[in-house]
């Protein structure tokens, strides 16, 4: 451990020990998978100005494949000297965090239920790094524009040698992939039929990005890319329908027009639409989508029915206590 230590400080990086953990250094084959928590700091500045990113603010902890080559190669390097249940400080100098700002971006897009990709395609992070764009988070802006040495304040969580887990859709191959959309959608399915709405969004969410990587090697509108589209259709209108589950109506709006921009004839994304229009009282679009499940499907004029009192109820209810609201407000 000591000539690990030696090796990297030889390299650059400067390793402190905060929580020690004895007993033998894992093996770190690649396809190892390490799961950690991690802080990122500047290695200049005070106070909370010098943190960028905390991992425990975000969903779940962070995980990486050894040896998939990942954008960050420091990560790995530091993560192989690490223990289950270790916690240390890495310092590492400016020539291993260049890619840092492109990283982070992708990571917090992630955590915010963006394409991880945005803004990243067609060139490498090298490339990136000298167009004069903006990341989209001045704190990154900044540090590309003035990099400097970056400290990692990680937590290693677990270590799964290969073959133990279940690969994340980024991990995988494209064969993987494909192979393995059905099972993450069955999988939504079950966790939407047990009533765990957050976890089922999140494996429609895997299945979506899995054919959303292979098909940003098609050219749009080719009939692979299609096909591919085609895929993510059904994935992200139950996808949606988690989304209405947990009140996140704009994100529904946002995903079904989508949908309708390239195929207008989908009915379950206008009644979905209609459904987040009613929600969030926007009466005449609603009135307007469920009129279009109509016309395209008239056997659901039961379903479209119930929404529509329910719409009218609603806004009847509120439109008296608006009244009795400003009825105070004038009397006054």
């Amino acid at each position: 451990m000591a000539d690990r230590v030696a090796q990297l400080q030889a390299d650059g990086i400067v390793k402190r020990v905060i929580r020690q953990v004895q007993g033998p250094l894992p093996e770190f084959r690649d396809g190892t998978k390490a799961t950690f928590h991690y802080r990122t700091l500047l290695s200049q500045g005070e106070g909370q100005d010098r943190l960028l990113d905390d991992s425990r603010t975000h969903d779940k902890p962070m995980e990486l494949i050894i040896g998939k080559k990942f954008k960050l190669p420091v990560w790995e390097t530091v993560l192989c000297t690490m223990r289950e249940g270790e916690r240390a400080e890495f310092l590492c100098d400016t020539k291993h965090v260049l890619l840092y700002p492109m990283v982070s971006k992708s990571l917090r897009n992630i955590a915010a239920g963006k394409d991880p990709l945005e803004g990243q395609r067609h060139c490498c992070g090298i490339a990136q790094m000298h167009e004069h764009h903006s990341l989209g988070y001045p704190d990154l802006d900044a540090l590309q524009q003035t990099p400097q040495p970056l400290i990692f304040d990680i937590e290693m969580i677990k270590v799964e040698a290969p073959g133990s887990y279940r690969q994340d859709p980024w991990a995988m191959t494209d064969e993987e992939k494909l192979q393995a959309v059905p099972l993450i959608h069955e999988e939504g399915n079950e966790l939407y039929r047990q009533g765990k709405v957050h976890e089922a969004a999140a494996k429609y969410y895997d299945a979506i990005a899995c054919l959303k990587n292979l098909q940003m090697k098609e050219q749009p509108g080719s009939p692979d890319w299609i096909e591919l589209d085609q895929k993510i259709t059904p994935l992200l209108l139950n996808y949606c329908q988690c989304k209405l589950r947990s009140q996140e109506y704009y994100e529904v709006l946002d995903h079904c027009s989508s949908i309708l921009n390239k195929y207008e004839d989908n009915v379950k994304a206008y009644f979905k639409r209609g459904k987040a229009h009613a929600a969030v009282w926007n009466a005449a679009e609603a009135q307007a989508d469920f009129a279009k499940v109509l016309a395209l499907d008239p056997t659901l004029e039961p379903v479209v029915a119930k929404e529509l009192h329910s719409l009218e109820t609603r806004l009847r209810q509120k439109d008296s206590e608006d009244k009795v609201r400003f009825r105070g407000i004038f009397s006054q």
